[in-house]
């Protein structure tokens, strides 16, 4: 009978625990983590990071971060408006070709200039450039004459690129997009309002000599009024002395009378 009791009292403990069931681990503490940056959109443009693929423009993207410019045009490229932009990149033989101290004579705000210069608020494929209308006007301001005027034209598959100060030609196509066009150039674009220098003044015309004649004295030539005065002069001493000599003859010949 005990031992039924003790059956019993088993079956009931083990229907107890298979009703709870399995006992749970409390649940391990959680540390709160940093939220990963956005991966960037698909499609979006990086200007030197075409550069830096293209290789051989580190001057140029040196320049392009260090004004700004950089983040200006990647800003632009990736809204959705506006009609794309150009950029001519010059290569680094091409800043090494700047006369000496070229660029450490130029200020902020021109260093600035030079380099909008360089960028076209429209994206320009190769195959048009035979039919833009010059000046083009830069992202550096006016195209007004001795300003920032850009002149682009197309001769076959040549490419010719004039500042005023420069003449550049277009040597490769880098990088070709919806809203980019990068192109490399064989010269820095030198804009008129920094690089250019007025026109020196003509020189005065010297004075002409003609063959064969010896150049006349300096010396005023006596007035013709003296000669004509000395003239005059001479005349009535000349009337005077005949008329001594008629009186002097009628004196004699009275005298011949009177004797006879």
């Amino acid at each position: 009978m005990a031992a039924m009791q003790r059956f019993v009292l088993l079956l009931s403990v083990a229907i107890a625990a298979s009703a709870q069931g399995p006992a749970v681990a409390p649940a391990a503490p959680t540390t709160p983590t940093t939220p990963a940056a956005p991966a960037p959109a698909a499609g979006t443009t990086n200007i030197t990071g075409v550069l830096a693929k293209a290789g051989q423009f580190n001057t140029f993207i040196r320049l392009l971060k260090s004004t700004g410019v950089a983040a200006q045009i990647d800003n632009q490229l990736n809204n959705s408006f506006g009609s794309g932009m150009t950029v001519f990149a010059p290569t680094d033989n091409a800043f090494t070709s700047l006369a000496s101290g070229t660029l450490n004579s130029l200020s902020d705000s021109q260093k600035n200039a030079l380099i909008q210069y360089h960028v076209l608020s429209t994206a320009i494929p190769m195959s048009q450039f035979d039919t833009v209308s010059n000046p083009l006007r830069t992202q550096a301001g006016s195209s007004s004459p001795g300003q920032y005027p850009l002149n682009v034209t197309a001769e076959g598959q040549q490419v010719n690129i004039t500042t005023g100060v420069v003449n550049a030609t277009v040597d490769n196509t880098l990088y070709t997009g919806d809203q980019l066009v990068v192109y490399q150039v064989n010269k820095v674009l030198l804009p008129m309002a920094i690089a250019g220098t007025a026109a020196p003044a003509p020189a005065p015309l010297a004075p002409t000599k003609t063959k064969g004649k010896t150049p006349t004295s300096t010396v005023a030539d006596a007035p013709e009024a003296d000669a004509s005065t000395d003239t005059s002069l001479a005349a009535p001493a000349r009337v005077v002395t005949g008329a001594g000599v008629a009186v002097v003859h009628v004196l004699a010949l009275a005298c011949v009378w009177w004797g006879l």
